[in-house]
């Protein structure tokens, strides 16, 4: 049996730097490992700050005339890479999976979904023409949208190509240079992308890709020619960039963690709910910023939860759940359910030891859907991120003792309510304080043009990273008023 196509041989990966793709002299270089096998499939080098800094000089020479090519004519560019992608989205729906541990049909669904923001930046030609008035006789004002010149993504493991299209589509179409430094642990899909974009023509310079790890992320931040920086990752590490950046004059948008409730009450439909329920707490194995982490059970929902539970146990990991990232990121998951037992919270599905069938798998990091019942509020499954496929129930009476749960927590991403009453619905739509709201929708990931961002520790900076308020973020704004003569016949302004 088997669900996914590793690489043939060991990829090794190297920077794109001005067009051309280089390896950073004095990089050490990093084994990549497959989620499924735990075999190497790649190598990737750990850019030193001298590295970065040449990526950066090529960016911004790119940038000087990339800023005047015409709105009209970026966007051919990225049309051909838009098809470039349609025409290898199998291929990269492998790879994809291969390195971030998905199942092929979620890393299809990433990259479709970075495909529906490539449209929306094409859709900016027509859309985003600026805006002109005339506010008095012989006096008119207007504004023009004005790249940045170099800005820069950096990018988590659980998606390697979806999040990184969350930026750069639209980074490069409204005129900046655009440099991706993705997570070590998923630098295939960069390359890939990186390849992509060489081919659809782009200047050279236009889009660059450097590896590394924390000192490379710090010298992009820390350079003085990088003018925006957009992050995907954890709160603690969105806290620090989001400061370090703002310490320097720098625009950051930087996602961090989830605590993400689903609150399901005695009316909800017996049939989509627990579906959506363990579609949510079980997708990319969990390892999503929109997944179900908290169940808040209002009253009697006994049989909606039996089959959830009976559902998620027929999960089969492997070919209907991946794996997780790493060895690490298994060992504190098992550490975490361990921990809830102690605190009194209830296995009713335990997903440790569970792997695929056939020796190709045992060295996999592989943790199946876990339940956890009588979980308090006050606990830390309860409170703390877990990042996999683990969810905590917690009973509650009341939808007021629901929504108290939710917006205590300092997360503010996603929440979502099942029922059939729109009262309730409407209730809670109103009631969370989270950024992102489903209405018998699991993981409530707005469709574009409607934009990514959650609240709280969830977002460290202003907007959101896709959709309109995207374009403020990798633009300025700039504003000119103009009068040619002077008038007799106008008001003050004149």
């Amino acid at each position: 049996m088997s669900f996914i196509q590793l690489p043939r041989s060991v990829v090794s990966c190297r920077n794109l730097v001005g067009g051309s793709w280089q390896v950073p002299p004095g990089a050490v270089q990093l084994d990549v490992r497959s989620p499924y096998t735990g075999t190497v499939i790649g190598k990737v080098p750990l850019t030193p700050a001298s590295g970065v800094a040449q990526v950066v000089e090529a960016a911004k020479v790119a940038s000087a005339s990339w800023r005047d090519t015409p709105l009209r004519e970026r966007t051919q560019y990225l049309y051909r890479f838009r098809q470039l992608l349609e025409r290898d989205l199998d291929s990269l729906a492998q790879l994809a999976a291969s390195e971030a541990g998905k199942t092929v049909a979620e890393a299809r669904a990433g990259l479709l979904k970075g495909m529906e923001v490539c449209d929306f930046a094409l859709s900016l030609q027509n859309l985003d023409t600026g805006a002109h008035l005339e506010v008095s006789r012989g006096v008119s004002c207007e504004y023009r949208r004005e790249p940045l010149g170099v800005v820069a993504g950096i990018t988590p493991f659980n998606f390697p190509a979806m999040v990184p299209m969350w930026m750069f589509p639209i980074a490069v179409t409204l005129g900046n240079a655009f440099i991706l430094k993705p997570s070590e642990k998923v630098p295939l899909t960069a390359c890939a992308l990186g390849e992509l974009m060489c081919e659809a023509g782009y200047p050279a310079g236009v889009f660059s890709v450097v590896h590394g790890n924390r000192e490379a992320v710090d010298a992009l931040v820390a350079h003085p020619d990088v003018q925006a920086v957009g992050f995907v990752g954890s709160s603690a590490v969105a806290r620090h960039l989001y400061a370090e950046g703002c310490k320097r004059g720098k625009r950051v948008l930087a996602l961090g963690s989830a605590k993400n409730h689903l609150i399901v009450v005695p009316d909800a439909d017996p049939e989509l709910t627990p579906q959506a329920v363990v579609d949510s707490f079980t997708g990319c194995a969990g390892q999503r910023c929109m997944a179900a982490s908290v169940l808040l059970a209002v009253g009697n929902v006994e049989s909606l939860l039996q089959e959830v539970i009976r559902r998620a146990a027929k999960l089969e990991v492997g070919p209907g759940m991946g794996a997780l990232i790493d060895r690490g990121s298994l060992d504190r998951l098992e550490t975490a359910i361990s921990r809830a037992e102690a605190e009194g919270a209830r296995v009713v599905l335990d997903g440790r030891g569970r792997k695929p069938q056939g020796e190709p798998w045992s060295g996999g990091n592989w943790l199946g859907p876990t339940l956890l019942d009588g979980v308090r509020p006050e606990m830390e499954a309860a409170r703390r991120e877990l990042f996999g496929p683990v969810l905590s129930i917690v009973r509650v009476p009341t939808l007021s003792a629901a929504l108290a749960v939710e917006n205590a927590s300092p997360y503010g991403n996603a929440a979502s309510i099942f029922t059939t009453n729109g009262g309730v619905a409407q209730t809670v739509v109103e009631g969370v304080r989270a950024g992102m709201v489903g209405v018998n929708v699991g993981v409530p990931v707005p469709r574009e043009p409607f934009s990514f961002g959650g609240t709280g520790d969830s977002r460290f900076g202003h907007g959101d990273i896709t959709g309109p308020s995207s374009l403020d973020f990798w633009t300025q704004v700039k504003k000119v008023t103009r009068k040619w003569s002077a008038r007799t016949d106008g008001s003050w302004m004149s």
